[in-house]
């Protein structure tokens, strides 16, 4: 019974799509989809390559998983040169703004949701998004996040963000060996939220659904559904 689940907009990475998401999460769908169905889109910015080609066929390029190249799309830039980097201190958030309204806009048009999923540059997004619904800055509510491979954001205008806990029920992913996002980062940003359940893995940048993880996966989305209830 479609009512009796949970509805989750989905947040891909910088460099993915909603489609290149939709096909990554697959396995992670099926363990969840007796609580939960998904709402995939795709960020508002395409990402205009700048990049050495030589770098991206290696791990440093900025996603794994990316999308191809006239298909990849961006939350914000970082860099005026219309980059982003997760690791980047400072520097601005061009773009922000736009996704907001653009999730504002979804919320409205197909939602209400439930709950937020976002891997890499979008479990970023996510975790913003929550501290500013909890400054009540927001059109839109959710009832609890889940952010694979997050991290605080670096951004001059996203410092202010990170001052309170955010108390909204929230699961972090992250793996051990993820060379883009490193391990501390993703605590970090679980240490944003007041009661955070945290799932680590041995891999590295991706949303991982092994035997390992289903058990704290199925956990949470049953707790999240009983609360609705």
């Amino acid at each position: 019974n479609v009512s009796q689940k949970l509805k989750i907009l989905a947040i891909h990475g910088y460099r993915q799509n909603a489609e290149t998401f939709r096909s990554k999460t697959g396995s992670f769908r099926k363990m969840v989809h007796k609580w939960g169905q998904f709402t995939y889109i795709t960020a508002p910015h395409k990402v205009i390559q700048v990049d050495d080609p030589q770098d991206l066929g290696k791990n440093e390029g900025p996603d794994i998983g990316q999308s191809k190249d006239d298909e990849q799309y961006g939350w914000f830039f970082n860099r005026d040169d219309m980059t982003f980097r997760g690791i980047r201190k400072g520097g601005p958030s061009i773009g922000f703004e736009e996704s907001v309204k653009l999730v504002e806009d979804i919320y409205e048009k197909e939602g209400p949701f439930d709950g937020i999923l976002g891997f890499s540059q979008g479990a970023c997004f996510v975790g913003l998004l929550c501290d500013m619904q909890q400054r009540g800055l927001t059109k839109f509510n959710f009832s609890f996040a889940i952010m694979s491979s997050g991290f605080k954001s670096g951004s001059l205008p996203h410092l202010k963000y990170y001052g309170d806990r955010i108390d909204l029920p929230s699961l972090h992913i992250f793996g051990e060996s993820d060379k883009i996002i490193p391990t501390e980062m993703s605590e970090a940003l679980s240490h944003c939220f007041e009661d955070p359940c945290v799932v680590k893995h041995p891999g590295g940048h991706y949303l991982p659904a092994v035997a390992a993880q289903k058990h704290d996966y199925q956990k949470f989305f049953k707790l999240m559904l009983l609360q609705k209830q």
